[in-house]
C-alpha cells in the first residue's frame, strides 16, 4: 500500500493522495463552492503529468469536499481582481485553460460528483471517463448567462445527443442528473455523497485489478475513436493494442487463470 500527500502552498485547496494504486484528487474550497482559483488550475495541470508519471497508478477518483456543489466553476470573484489588476483574462493567464491535458490522462478518471456541477465542474466531469453523481443535484453549462465562452463544449458531441448539448449551451439552464443518467452521461446515481465515493471507489478498484496495459490501450483507442471517428479510431485502437498482445501479461493473465490464482501484472 502506498499513500501519498503533498505540502505545497496551494496544496489546501487540491487534496491529492494514492493508495492502493488509486489516486484521488479532491477540490477543497466548501466555502467557495468548490470554485477553482488560479491556483488551483494551476494545480490541477501539474498533477494530470503527476499521475501519468507514476506507473503505479491504475485510476483516479476526482472528488470535492461536501458543500453541496462538485465544482461551481472558476473563481469569478478572482478572475475580476485579477483582470483589474493585470488587465488579462483569467484564461490567458493559465498554461491550461480548457484542461485538456486531462482529456490526455493515460489512466481511467472517475468523478465523483457530491453535488451540483456546471462551468468548469461540467468541464471536469466531460474530461472524466466516468461519472458517479448524487441524487437530486444539477448540471448545467451557464458560460451563455455570464458572457463567457464554451469551446470545451465541442468534443461532448460524442457524450451527448446534439439537440441536448445545444440546449445547455445556449439556455445555460441547470439540468437534473437524472435526465443525464438517462441519456448516458452519467455512469450511476447515488443517494448521499457517501454512497457517491463509495461507488466511485469500487469502479476504480473493479479497475485497479485489471491489467494495466489492457486499460490503457483500451481508453485511448475508445477516445481515439471519438476523436477522429469509428473507422480511424479502430485503427489506431489495433495499433495501441500490438503491444498488449506482445506483452508479458498477455501471458500472465491466461496462466492465472488457467492455474486459479490472481495474476501479476508487470506491465511488460
Amino acid at each position: 500500500m502506498k499513500s501519498e500527500n503533498t505540502k505545497n502552498e496551494s496544496d489546501d485547496q487540491i487534496l491529492y493522495s494514492v493508495c492502493n494504486s488509486i489516486a484521488t484528487i479532491t477540490l477543497n474550497r466548501p466555502e467557495r463552492r468548490n470554485a477553482l482559483s488560479l491556483a488551483a488550475n494551476i494545480r490541477l495541470h501539474g498533477l494530470w503529468e503527476k499521475i501519468d508519471s507514476d506507473p503505479n497508478i491504475r485510476a483516479v477518483i476526482l472528488t470535492s469536499a461536501d458543500c453541496g456543489t462538485f465544482c461551481a466553476g472558476m473563481d469569478l470573484k478572482e478572475a475580476a481582481e485579477l483582470r483589474q489588476s493585470t488587465g488579462k483574462d483569467i484564461l490567458d493567464l493559465l498554461a491550461d485553460p480548457f484542461y485538456e491535458r486531462m482529456r490526455k490522462v493515460t489512466v481511467p478518471i472517475i468523478a465523483s460528483m457530491t453535488g451540483h456541477f456546471t462551468a468548469a465542474g461540467m468541464v471536469l466531469a466531460a474530461n472524466s471517463d466516468m461519472r458517479v453523481g448524487l441524487s437530486g443535484t444539477k448540471g448545467g453549462i451557464t458560460e451563455a448567462r455570464i458572457g463567457r465562452g464554451t469551446p470545451w463544449a465541442a468534443p461532448m458531441i460524442a457524450m451527448l445527443p446534439q439537440a441536448i448539448l445545444m440546449e445547455l449551451v445556449t439556455t445555460g439552464e441547470m439540468m437534473p442528473i437524472e435526465r443525464f443518467l438517462s441519456l448516458g452521461f452519467i455512469n450511476f446515481i447515488e443517494p448521499t455523497p457517501e454512497a457517491v465515493r463509495v461507488k466511485a471507489m469500487s469502479l476504480a478498484l473493479a479497475i485497479a485489478r485489471n491489467a494495466p496495459l489492457s486499460v490503457r490501450a483500451g481508453k485511448a483507442g475508445l477516445l481515439a475513436s471519438c476523436e477522429f471517428g469509428a473507422n480511424a479510431g479502430y485503427e489506431i485502437s489495433k495499433a495501441l493494442h500490438r503491444q498488449v498482445y506482445a506483452s508479458h501479461d498477455a501471458i500472465e493473465g491466461p496462466s492465472a487463470f488457467a492455474e486459479k490464482r490472481e495474476p501479476v501484472w508487470t506491465c511488460s
